[in-house]
């Protein structure tokens, strides 16, 4: 058995089915396994992992406030994927809300810049997807 990632977000989405509709119908995702009476779902997307809730549903949920749309305030997920333009194209296909188009962007670390090619997407519930793909490293 492989050992999980270190970091697996768990979001809270306001109906798991529509959820999972863009999640594996758009995004690409693969559900790894489901607990419906609890209205959950495991999700992967090349070794990237999410777990999705239902906020109303059945049993124990962690929140600190009341949960307001859009959810995820302040947080988007970096997501690498090896078809950027596919998943770019069926976002836009399927009406999704692009939040920043895509992009070519350098990011200074150390001496050096490293490249991604990159978009923003909102899901049903207003949780920020950054979906990119590397392009390299280049002097700063």
């Amino acid at each position: 058995m492989t050992a999980p990632p270190p970091l697996i977000p768990e979001l809270d989405v306001e109906d798991l089915d529509a959820s999972l509709r863009v999640y594996t119908g758009v995004f690409g995702f693969t559900v790894l396994f489901e607990r419906p009476e609890e209205r959950f779902a495991y999700l992967d997307l090349d070794g990237v992992h999410l777990m999705l809730e239902e906020a109303a549903g059945p049993g124990r949920r962690f929140r600190t406030a009341p949960l307001e749309k859009p959810y995820g305030r302040g947080i988007n997920l970096q997501i690498w994927t090896a078809d950027l333009s596919g998943l770019h194209a069926r976002t836009i296909r399927a009406g999704l809300a692009i939040v920043t188009d895509l992009e070519e962007r350098w990011y200074r670390r150390d001496g050096q810049e490293r490249g991604q090619r990159q978009f923003v997407v909102a899901d049903p519930d207003g949780y920020l997807l950054r979906f990119y793909t590397y392009l390299g490293v280049k002097p700063a």
